[in-house]
């Protein structure tokens, strides 16, 4: 599970330094830190940093493609992925979010860079502009369940490159609340330290370990994180167990709270500071596209720590925030807002969304918290192409 679904282009260099203003989500419907902000807190609640692809997506496909024939997909979208995918996610549910991210000048870019600012209420302020280098590009092909994509980039300029034509960049990264960051096995990304040095908590998912090593001494990061996010089969190979539960459990020796996923079984987590575990069953339902759903589940948890929830309700919302976003196309415009969670908890009438009655009492914190959802503005949704961004 990682934040730019393991694509390899980074812009990987954000320096230390000023912070910018962090702008609001236009569709948040309230905010869930409410009850936690003081004066003094910093204007960003989220920082991250990443690569972001232009998501080409295709659904509807009953098989997968094979060679030497052609394979029409009944469904089609296009949005903003990688590093997206989680920024939108967090912004859609109300956090003020702040992105660093490089765009190429293409028409892709642009698209991207609208979407982001303009309609999903990030900061880029600390983002910037590569003159001739062309947006990164993700095709995805979502069938039987699954996704395949096939993914072309090449990794921008160093920043400090790019302050040679762009000298208002801000430094990065921005004082927030939290980051979250997307290990990379052998990595040390130096942004991650000096955020925890500077009071953030720092949440991490991991991609996939080409090198096979599966060796915790190469996240070195990890020891500046206050959660960490694999799905079951990193956990247990970086643990060196058969059983997600046990790696869990083993990954509390090296970062005080571990949240496995377990894909159709819901997620698991356990906090080493208080030996507190808990486990919650995925919410069923018909999948149309899974991409990005993993960045939405920790957009979800990061969203429930900051607010202060039960670690038990932090892995609830974040499975139902993930479950909501793979009934639409594309990552980063799946996304739900609130008032998509307030009408999968009121389709019923009685709550719940459909679930048996002792599966709604899982939810019942919904209740109290949506009573100050007011509805926002529509969301917006991947398209079947970039020309009709403006509709």
């Amino acid at each position: 599970m990682s934040t730019g679904n393991g694509r390899t282009p980074r812009d990987g260099n954000p320096t230390d330094g000023g912070s910018p203003e962090c702008g609001g989500a236009p569709h948040a419907g309230f905010d869930p830190l409410a009850a936690v902000r003081g004066p003094g807190d910093p204007a960003c609640d989220v920082y991250l940093t990443g690569t972001v692809f232009l998501d080409i997506i295709f659904t509807g496909l009953d098989s997968a493609p094979v060679r030497g024939t052609e394979s029409w997909a009944r469904g089609m979208g296009s949005s903003p992925g990688g590093v997206a995918n989680m920024a939108a996610a967090l912004s859609r549910l109300g956090l003020r979010t702040s992105l660093a991210a490089a765009f190429g000048d293409d028409m892709y870019g642009d698209f991207c860079r609208e979407a982001l600012g303009r309609g999903e209420g990030i900061d880029l302020a600390a983002s910037h502009t590569v003159p001739g280098w062309h947006s990164p590009v993700t095709v995805s092909m979502a069938y039987e369940g699954e996704r395949t994509m096939v993914s072309h980039g090449h990794a921008a300029p160093p920043r400090e490159a790019a302050t040679a034509y762009d000298p208002q960049a801000p430094g990065c990264p921005p004082p927030a609340r939290a980051c979250v960051a997307s290990l990379v096995p052998g990595d040390t990304q130096e942004w991650v330290a000096t955020a925890a040095r500077r009071g953030s908590r720092v949440f991490a998912d991991v991609g996939w370990d080409d090198t096979g090593r599966w060796d915790l001494a190469e996240l070195p990061d990890l020891a500046h994180c206050e959660a960490f996010l694999p799905n079951a089969e990193e956990a247990m190979r970086y643990t060196g167990t058969d059983c997600p539960r046990a790696a869990a459990h083993a990954l509390t020796r090296h970062v005080p709270v571990a949240v496995v996923t377990l894909g159709p079984g819901g997620s698991y987590a356990v906090d080493g500071r208080t030996g507190e575990s808990a486990e919650v069953p995925a919410v069923p339902v018909e999948a149309l596209d899974t991409t990005g759903a993993g960045d939405v589940f920790v957009a979800g948890y990061v969203t429930g720590a900051l607010a202060g929830w039960p670690l038990a309700d932090r892995l609830a919302f974040a499975g139902l925030t993930a479950s909501l976003s793979v009934q639409e196309f594309g990552g980063s415009q799946s996304a739900p807002g609130w008032a998509e969670i307030a009408g999968w908890w009121y389709g019923t009438g009685e709550g719940g969304g459909g679930l048996p009655p002792g599966e709604r009492a899982r939810y019942a914190f919904l209740d109290a918290l949506l009573r100050g959802c007011t509805r926002p503005a529509p969301l917006r949704r991947a398209v079947p192409t970039i020309g009709f961004r403006h509709s």
